[in-house]
């Protein structure tokens, strides 16, 4: 009896299932050269713009009916179309793409990769820094965006690229040269952007003025301020560079004494039962003294005092004076410096700052 060679085999049931677009990066290697994963790589090639990037918010994996796909085909060529790496935009699509050529060697996805690729490269600030749609829209999203870690995800692909992961290996030698000059570029941004108070490095802002590199406004509640989110991808990044010079050492130690001292303990966010509410529940901060450390979203300049606002962009210290809408919408307390304090750090200092 005729067997199929086990990855063919595995390949092939996985072809049936269906996965949305969130899982699509989350299967196993062999599942890229399946019918399924071919069926959303062309779904990919519809969504993506002529300019080579791709719009957010959308399930890229769903099924079309042929109304759809026409559509589909007319909004990729106007001019107007929007193209982001706004909420984990174009450099996924881009990743999804080299992985299922990788798999299934058609010649159309590694071309719409190499127009992912170029848009990535024409996006890209002098300056290093990219924002958070282009073509620019002429408000704060011409921003240096690293809300939501939109400029750290394009330099992580890229860094995939100059580092010869398998799955960027039918590049040649000159992209990886040009990956690797914008990366260069996007550090550079990193660093000069990295806010000093007191005369000291701290962390830095989830938008930044694409001209003045100053800290910026975006959405009416997200106020120039310093991010206890967005600069954890940040100073991640910057560890991951390989026999890190004096500059980036400086920069992630200035940071990680930030984090430390911005570090808040003895309380807990809970969603306590809010009868009549929109979803039934409603966001306080509550007083436990076993709770573990939490940062604040957002940090005042200059004071750094937690900060809160609702869509009325009025300032408050309190989350519970901001509206519910608001209070129960957005993170306004993260848990991710954690990680990087009490594991990633030690370990990097341990190999590169000398005692």
């Amino acid at each position: 009896m005729n067997r199929l060679p086990i990855f063919l085999a595995v390949a092939c049931a996985m072809s049936a299932q269906s996965v949305t677009w969130r899982e699509a990066l989350k299967q196993p290697d062999a599942w890229y050269g399946s019918a399924e994963a071919v069926r959303i790589a062309n779904n990919l090639l519809l969504y993506q713009r002529d300019i080579g990037g791709w719009d957010k918010n959308i399930d890229m994996a769903r099924a079309l009916t042929p109304a759809e796909r026409g559509e589909l085909e007319k909004e990729k060529h106007e001019p107007a179309a929007h193209s982001t790496i706004d909420n984990q935009s174009t450099y996924p699509q881009m990743q999804y793409l080299a992985r299922v050529y990788t798999a299934a060697h058609e010649a159309r996805f590694a071309a719409a990769f190499r127009s992912g690729f170029e848009y990535l490269m024409w996006a890209q600030y002098a300056n290093g820094g990219w924002p958070q749609f282009y073509p620019l829209r002429h408000g704060y999203w011409d921003h240096i965006t690293y809300n939501d870690d939109a400029m750290i995800g394009v330099m992580e692909m890229l860094r995939g690229i100059v580092r010869r992961a398998p799955e960027y290996a039918f590049l040649t030698h000159a992209e990886r040269a040009r990956a690797k000059q914008s990366i260069d570029r996007g550090i550079k941004c990193i660093l000069k952007t990295q806010v000093t108070q007191g005369g000291k490095l701290t962390v830095w802002c989830a938008q930044h003025d694409e001209k003045t590199l100053a800290p910026a406004r975006a959405r009416a509640y997200e106020h120039p301020s310093l991010s206890g989110s967005e600069s954890v991808g940040i100073v991640e990044f910057l560890m991951g560079i390989d026999k890190p010079p004096g500059e980036v050492i400086r920069a992630v130690q200035g940071a990680v004494t930030w984090f430390r001292g911005a570090k808040l303990t003895g309380i807990r966010v809970v969603a306590k039962p809010a009868p009549g509410t929109p979803k039934g529940t409603d966001k306080v901060v509550v007083a436990d003294a076993t709770a573990p450390p939490l940062w604040a979203r957002f940090y005042e300049l200059g004071t750094n005092r937690p900060i809160f606002s609702g869509r009325d962009s009025v300032i408050r210290y309190s989350m519970a004076e901001i509206e519910y809408e608001r209070r129960n919408g957005y993170r306004w307390y993260v848990e991710s410096p954690a990680r990087l304090l009490d594991t990633e750090y030690p370990a990097w200092a341990a190999k590169w700052i000398r005692r």
